[in-house]
């Protein structure tokens, strides 16, 4: 018998500079597209997002990598659904679908359990 525990997933985002250089109309349809990436992880079927952090007022420009843009932690069932999140990254459109959201940002997910202190 298997007990199965839900994996601890850190989602860590990071703007590139394609964001950067787009005009201001662009920057905010993937601004839209990013809401329903974010919004489609939160709605990935058994996932719990616990919560998120931002640095954009401490980190200025793009995140290649750590430290990322931004962080999105969550319980998820199963690596299915880590590969599901981070495939909106792959099929979210922005603006009129010409170019898909990983264009303008990418992520990493790192994947792991949670870890319990005994007190």
């Amino acid at each position: 018998m298997s007990d199965t525990k839900a994996l601890r997933v850190l989602f860590c985002m990071g703007i590139n500079q394609n964001f950067f250089d787009a005009p201001r109309d662009e920057q905010l349809q993937v601004w839209a597209a990013f809401s329903q990436m974010w919004n489609g992880i939160h709605d990935l079927p058994g996932v719990t997002v616990f919560g998120n952090m931002d640095d954009d007022q401490s980190m200025v420009g793009p995140s290649t990598g750590y430290p990322w843009t931004t962080y999105l932690l969550a319980d998820v069932p199963g690596i299915a659904s880590v590969h599901a999140a981070c495939n909106l990254f792959r099929s979210t459109p922005v603006g009129d679908g010409t170019y898909k959201l990983w264009k303008y940002c990418k992520v990493e997910a790192r994947t792991g359990r949670e870890l319990i202190i005994q007190r």
